[in-house]
């Protein structure tokens, strides 16, 4: 989530708490979902290609399956949550709502999504930090057919011409970027921009030593940022990682400016347009050996608005349903570089998709953003993005910089 969709999100919840009645949409008034249930509205921010093409033949194919006909509507991602807004309050919500996963708690907090269970969907077998992604006070409001996380990419040939193998340890990481920095190559590169990519980008080297944002001037946290400033300070990373977003971090691996790099498996696509970069890609170094990889869960999460039509409502369960199945997961996974999010088809996908080994496993650890703050998350997100900033501009010691971001 960016600044411009957080002001949004302030905007959203100020008029919720002014008109909830607006947002819930329900009660027995006329929406513009009543009608015919075997004609559903769908609403996402897939507007590219070739995701947009690839969810559309999802959409096609379940609408298909449960017989109903559905009209999508894609909007920028940029602009989803101000749409919602404005079908809120002229009572147009779509049938079936795509979510960022970050966004659904607080969508739910408004009363706006109506509880999985009310229309007995089956939330068994899905990863617990997906499960959490999507539930809000108890209940689960949405699901996500595939997910996203993060891993450490590699140049196979230039690990590979100075005698290294990847690294599985902070210091070895450490070691293993310093001595493939040289001329214009860097040893690592990865996102500390002042955004929630930033935050993003930093969790998995927070959650795996143990750090967490309920507490964020701990120990673990600052070690952790004490490793960003190192690779920094001795050139392993360049100083422009501050101004750099993943799709930079993206073009210095691709470039040769970066024998390692921290993204996620959609730059996959990217990387294999380039028939002469041989990549490889592994879990997150960990900061002590035995520690277990923890990464933040990427992905869109499906759910059903509370437009007062009980049986669209059903009907957008049971799509919600078929999205979700286990053969539509591993379809999804393959065509768009994305995790099936139930564990149990983790061994059929990596049979099928062995570039995303890494990525799997780490999924199957993977945390949820919202998981423990909920709404509260992305004034967290703020304070990362800041404390990183802080510390490798020199503005704050690692020691100060958590407590003076949190000032604001």
């Amino acid at each position: 989530m960016n600044n411009q969709k957080k002001a949004r999100w302030s905007k959203f919840l100020a008029l919720a708490a002014i008109t909830p009645l607006v947002l819930t949409a329900c009660g027995g008034g006329t929406t513009a979902s009543s009608g015919d249930a075997t004609t559903l509205t769908l609403m996402d921010y897939y507007n590219n290609d070739p995701d947009k093409g690839l969810i559309q033949s999802a959409i096609d194919k379940c609408a298909t399956d449960i017989g109903v006909t559905i009209t999508r509507e894609v909007v920028p991602g940029k602009d989803l949550i101000q749409k919602v807004l404005q079908k809120s309050s002229s009572k147009t919500l779509p049938d079936i709502l795509m979510l960022d996963n970050p966004d659904v708690q607080e969508i739910a907090s408004t009363g706006g999504l109506a509880p999985l269970s009310d229309f007995k969907v089956d939330t068994t077998g899905f990863a617990q930090g997906m499960l959490d992604a999507g539930t809000y006070d108890g209940e689960v409001y949405g699901l996500a057919p595939t997910a996203n996380t993060l891993g450490l990419f590699y140049n196979k040939k230039i690990l590979a011409d100075a005698g290294l193998t990847p690294p599985k340890t902070w210091d070895e990481l450490k070691t293993t970027a310093k001595a493939l920095t040289s001329g214009s190559q860097y040893g690592m590169a990865f996102s500390a921009v002042a955004t929630y990519e930033g935050s993003w980008q930093f969790l998995p080297f927070m959650w795996t030593n143990g750090g967490s944002e309920t507490e964020l001037d701990s120990t673990q946290n600052k070690e952790a940022l004490q490793l960003w400033k190192d690779l920094v300070d001795d050139g392993s990373v360049s100083k422009g990682a501050i101004n750099w977003g993943q799709g930079d971090v993206k073009d210095q691996f691709m470039a040769g400016k970066a024998a390692m790099m921290i993204n996620g498996p959609w730059q996959i696509p990217a990387l294999n347009e380039d028939a002469s970069l041989e990549w490889g890609s592994v879990q997150v170094p960990v900061n002590k050996a035995g520690q277990t990889p923890i990464a933040p869960l990427g992905g869109e999460v499906w759910t059903i608005p509370q437009t007062g039509d009980k049986a669209k409502q059903a009907k957008a369960a049971e799509f919600i349903s078929c999205l979700t199945a286990g053969d539509t997961q591993v379809t999804l996974g393959a065509e768009r570089y994305t995790v099936p999010t139930k564990p149990e088809l983790a061994k059929e996908y990596v049979e099928k998709m062995p570039d995303m080994a890494a990525f799997t496993e780490q999924i199957a650890n993977a945390r949820s953003r919202t998981g423990n703050l909920g709404a509260e998350w992305p004034k967290a997100a703020t304070t990362i993005y800041t404390a990183i900033q802080l510390v490798l501009t020199d503005k704050a010691t690692v020691d100060e910089a958590f407590a003076q971001a949190a000032k604001g």
